[in-house]
């Protein structure tokens, strides 16, 4: 593992854990073993290292998701295999959507960061719409339950989190159109 892959995979585990302010550049850098510097050889800003967390984290999503049709014709539902990525993240790997945290801290957070996370939430309303229609559901139809999906795994994520009961997220994803 490269140090800037090394920079890349502590700062997304500590935004995951409590948002974009929850790291600096010192701390990354003890962590990795290098000089704060060397942080910014990697990455000039805070933003730009948030910028490239978020569309890394998007591509990586959105790589692990697949083409829906291809998931149908292998004989998986496409909105379970979604829906499966969010409930590994919660239960197997007990942390948070990082484009969720994100998007919550939307506001605050620098422009070129925001913009990766509305791509993020722009890239998954597109592939649930298109499995939605994969499905045979009417285009307004298909819009309506992608946006609901998407609402509700990020909402049940956070409350259960914050309750400290996956069980809740569990009950929440049997209302997700299928």
């Amino acid at each position: 593992m490269t140090k800037k892959e090394a920079l890349l995979m502590i700062a997304e585990n500590k935004v995951r854990q409590g948002g974009y302010s929850n790291f600096s550049f010192r701390e990354l850098a003890k962590e990795v073993g290098i000089k704060s510097a060397s942080v910014h050889y990697h990455f000039p800003t805070k933003a730009d290292l948030g910028a490239e967390l978020a569309r890394r984290y998007a591509d990586s999503f959105l790589s692990a998701l697949g083409d829906p049709d291809v998931i149908k014709v292998s004989g998986k539902h496409p909105i379970d295999v979604f829906i499966g990525l969010f409930q590994n993240a919660l239960i197997t790997d007990k942390q948070m959507c990082l484009c969720g945290l994100l998007g919550a801290e939307s506001d605050s957070l620098p422009e070129s960061v925001r913009l990766e996370t509305k791509h993020f939430f722009e890239r998954n309303l597109v592939w649930l719409k298109t499995a939605y229609l994969s499905l045979g559901y009417s285009e307004n139809s298909a819009r309506y339950s992608a946006i609901k999906a998407i609402s509700l795994l990020e909402g049940a994520m956070m409350v259960s989190k914050a309750v400290q009961d996956d069980a809740l997220f569990l009950e929440m994803v049997t209302s997700v159109d299928r």
